[in-house]
């Protein structure tokens, strides 16, 4: 097939495959942790919800509904705001309400231990934890610097930000909390002055998470791609599960190839849903107002989402359950699915005043809001490493 693109095909390619972001947590002298997530922007869902497990564990920590604490957030926008970016800063940029900072997870029948940034430190001391992704991945990664530095406001930091690596240090204790951006996991290459997403290729970007340490990079800095090429053939467009599933499987491949499970733990955080369809959470028994997340400032009640479940994760499951050492799943989808009220919405400070005013088209219905339910997601990972 000859190397020509045409805009339509990209574009629907540049919104098929761009669902992961990895968080790789890796140690030089004890054990650590690798972590994946993905991202949903295909608006793709069965009806009924598979049944993802691959954690053996007596608490449920997935499954729960969120409670009102006033206790938190566990830190404020206005103490980290060199680290908080503009996209995220929901209460620097106008957002006039804050009762959706005052939710808490709620398991079923256990207590989620509450983040404790000291003792985070001291059992990470001489570690490193690195966020592999795109934007939610950064998304994260500021979430957890905030989470701890709020715990240990006098403590010596170092940070430096950059492309496609970001590394904040806590000195003191040797603790490295980095941000490799590398939105599809597998490698991205250039032929013929095109860009080739090659699905069985991931030696680029692995180099880098191997040396974490040593600030390793990839040699290209793209994030599309004109095609995507899987055993030889190049595809302008390709059934995106099966993208999807082609693409994490080389992923777990590497994992399993390549990863010290004597020194290093792997997750897979799930997939970080959308909210730009208020039919979702209205379940017909209301009308919906706006046209997407705009406005909202409460979690959906209960513990269940009555929109229909993302098909990705049936992919995710099916190639987390066949690796060699399954990843820990952290299944953060229908408790994120709840909090129709956490995204920046307008009031994210990449918007323009024009696009502020027109919520229908601009709001932001993907990314979180800082503080907000990222927060959350480390609070689990922290959990999960330490309890």
């Amino acid at each position: 097939m000859p190397l020509a693109c045409f805009q339509s095909s990209c574009n629907r390619l540049a919104s098929c495959f761009a669902v992961f972001f990895l968080v790789l947590l890796q140690t030089r002298i004890a054990t650590s942790a690798l972590i994946m997530s993905m991202r949903n922007r295909h608006n793709n869902y069965h009806h009924r919800r598979p049944m993802v497990r691959t954690n053996q564990s007596t608490c449920a920590l997935f499954l729960g509904s969120w409670v009102r604490d006033e206790s938190y957030p566990l830190y404020q926008s206005s103490y980290c705001p060199t680290i908080i970016d503009a996209e995220f800063n929901c209460q620097m940029y106008g957002r006039p309400d804050s009762e959706y900072l005052k939710y808490r997870w709620q398991p079923l029948n256990c207590e989620l231990p509450r983040f404790n940034g000291l003792e985070f430190l001291l059992k990470m001391r001489g570690k490193s934890i690195m966020f592999v992704g795109d934007s939610l991945g950064r998304n994260q990664w500021e979430s957890l610097i905030c989470m701890v530095s709020s715990s240990v406001p006098q403590a010596y930091t170092q940070m430096s930000r950059g492309d496609p690596f970001s590394i904040f240090k806590f000195s003191e204790y040797d603790v490295t909390i980095s941000f490799y951006k590398a939105p599809y996991l597998v490698d991205i290459d250039v032929v013929q002055g095109r860009r080739v997403l090659r699905l069985e290729e991931i030696s680029g970007n692995a180099n880098a998470w191997r040396n974490a340490d040593n600030r390793g990079r990839t040699n290209l800095k793209i994030d599309r791609w004109d095609y995507m090429e899987s055993g030889g053939t190049y595809y302008q467009d390709m059934d995106r599960l099966v993208a999807l599933e082609r693409g994490l499987g080389t992923w777990a491949k590497w994992v399993d190839a390549n990863i010290d499970t004597t020194r290093t733990r792997v997750f897979f955080q799930s997939i970080s849903p959308t909210h730009y369809n208020p039919s979702e959470w209205s379940a017909g028994t209301t009308t919906a107002t706006t046209k997407n997340c705009y406005g909202e400032t409460a979690p959906v009640s209960g513990s269940t989402y009555p929109g229909e479940f993302p098909d990705q994760m049936r992919v995710v499951d099916t190639v987390i359950r066949g690796m060699q050492n399954p990843a820990y799943l952290l299944d953060i989808t229908m408790l994120s699915e709840l909090r129709k009220d956490g995204h920046p919405s307008i009031y994210s400070g990449d918007l323009s005043p024009q696009q502020r005013a027109n919520p229908d088209r601009s709001a932001d219905c993907s990314h979180w809001c800082l503080p907000g339910l990222p927060d959350t997601w480390n609070q689990l990972l922290y959990t999960a490493l330490f309890f």
